[in-house]
């Protein structure tokens, strides 16, 4: 067993190799860059206290996800002003770029229409590639709850208006206008 000493340099490159993809699902869940890296900043100072414990469990990654999801809940429940998203593209994408940044906001402005646990769901199942079982496990529910959650928050994406142009192409444009 290690001591105290080797704790920062052990969970200083842990954290290192593991913040863009945790800000990354922070971002998805947050939909703000900034309160991304937040939330991320302040699951990792709480982890860290522990972290002679958490290096120790199976699987340290499945961990810091929970705590990632379980901040996030908290400051949802917490926050009283919700912020909105910029409602256009930023000046410096570049003109190449343009068209991914634009399906990037829909599908978060799509992301931010689902109920918050059914996002969570959505987020860890398909962007994060986790397997029904290990949402659940994280979550804290049945792999039931899992799959129901994640149907129905992919029907609510793909039905979202934002998103009519690629999940139908013209076909829905035209029944809608007709």
């Amino acid at each position: 067993m290690r001591g105290e000493a080797d704790v920062p340099a052990d969970f200083d490159a842990f954290a290192s190799a593991r913040w863009r993809r945790l800000v990354r699902t922070a971002h998805l869940l947050t939909g703000d860059h900034h309160e991304a890296e937040d939330l991320v900043q302040l699951t990792l100072a709480k982890a860290y206290p522990h972290w002679n414990r958490i290096r120790r469990l199976d699987s340290p990654d499945a961990y810091l996800h929970r705590a990632l999801v379980n901040n996030s809940l908290t400051r949802h429940r917490r926050r009283r002003a919700r912020q909105l998203l910029m409602p256009w593209v930023p000046d410096r994408a570049l003109p190449s770029e343009a068209a991914r940044v634009e399906q990037r906001s829909l599908l978060r402005q799509a992301l931010d229409g689902l109920p918050l646990r059914m996002r969570v769901v959505v987020v860890l199942r398909y962007w994060e590639d986790l397997s029904e079982q290990e949402v659940a496990t994280v979550l804290g529910c049945s792999v039931g709850n899992v799959k129901s959650q994640a149907s129905r928050g992919l029907a609510k994406v793909r039905a979202h208006p934002a998103l009519a142009d690629y999940a139908g192409g013209d076909a829905v444009r035209q029944e809608r206008e007709g």
